[in-house]
């Protein structure tokens, strides 16, 4: 597909294209994050997740809709590759809220090459914001809410992302502040048919948190918001809020309002979330 990146930019409320720097791609990821939520409502309501470039640019960019990390990094790479960017996907298994062996790869991120140094970039972990990093043992950054993240070798799975940050800033799994291992990646090549096979377990399989849980999230300048099922935080700063939504309209109006996802009355009652079939 051609790749229109003049609504792409308009989705983020860009001017005009960042250039192909380190400093470009923070702010092309900083933008994608804070315009386009995280959500995974299509899977609850029976629709195949389609990740193909078209498929993604007309929900997140033309139907104004969120995703989880298949579509949004499918879609952010498209955008750093048509700015000049050399980018390719890697493959990721989530270690929150994980126990027992080791989790499937349910998580893709990208790999940027920028003057001889690679970054890892990622525009789709529906958690606390973390800024693109160089990929190098014992790296650090900062988040916009304060949050800190550290780049670790690992002997079993090639690299691990740590994260030390308020827990209401990121989507809930871990047991709170102080270090925790976010996700492990390795280098290996990433190809169109692995994304899919990693897309289809998340998108389908009883076990996923996809399949059992509603989610929608938004990076805030200086925080994040959250609604799991009925459970609504939102952090900003120092200031925090959350409660239990009981009302299907209330549902709807804060994905509108929130998160900017528009679904009809029908489409709220099918998630299944609340007892009456009104909203």
């Amino acid at each position: 597909m051609t790749f229109d990146l003049s609504a792409y930019l308009e989705r983020l409320g860009l001017k005009e294209p960042p250039p192909a720097t380190a400093d470009g791609l923070a702010k092309l990821q900083r933008a994608h994050r804070l315009a386009i939520p995280f959500e995974n409502l299509d899977v609850i309501l029976g629709r195949g997740i389609a990740i193909d470039s078209a498929s993604v640019f007309a929900k997140l960019v033309t139907a104004r809709r969120g995703g989880y990390c298949f579509e949004q990094n499918r879609l952010f790479e498209d955008a750093l590759i048509e700015l000049g960017f050399v980018v390719r996907p890697l493959l990721a298994r989530v270690w929150l809220g994980s126990e027992g062996p080791p989790p499937p790869r349910t998580h893709t991120l990208g790999l940027v090459t920028i003057d001889g140094q690679d970054w890892i970039a990622d525009a789709g972990f529906g958690g606390s914001y973390n800024p693109p990093m160089p990929l190098a043992d014992g790296e650090t950054a900062t988040g916009p809410d304060g949050a800190m993240f550290r780049l670790m070798r690992d002997p079993l799975h090639g690299w691990m992302l740590e994260r030390d940050g308020h827990p209401a800033t990121t989507d809930g799994r871990g047991p709170g502040e102080g270090w925790v291992s976010q996700y492990s990646f390795s280098l290996d090549p990433v190809f169109t048919a692995d994304l899919a096979l990693s897309n289809h377990w998340t998108s389908t399989a009883p076990e996923s948190r996809f399949k059992q849980l509603r989610i929608v999230s938004s990076v805030l300048p200086h925080g994040f918001a959250s609604l799991t099922d009925r459970q609504y935080r939102r952090r900003n700063g120092e200031q925090e809020a959350s409660g239990e939504i009981g009302d299907p309209r209330v549902y709807r109006m804060r994905l509108s309002l929130l998160f900017g996802i528009d679904l009809s009355a029908e489409e709220i009652a099918q998630l299944g979330l609340f007892q009456t079939e009104a909203a």
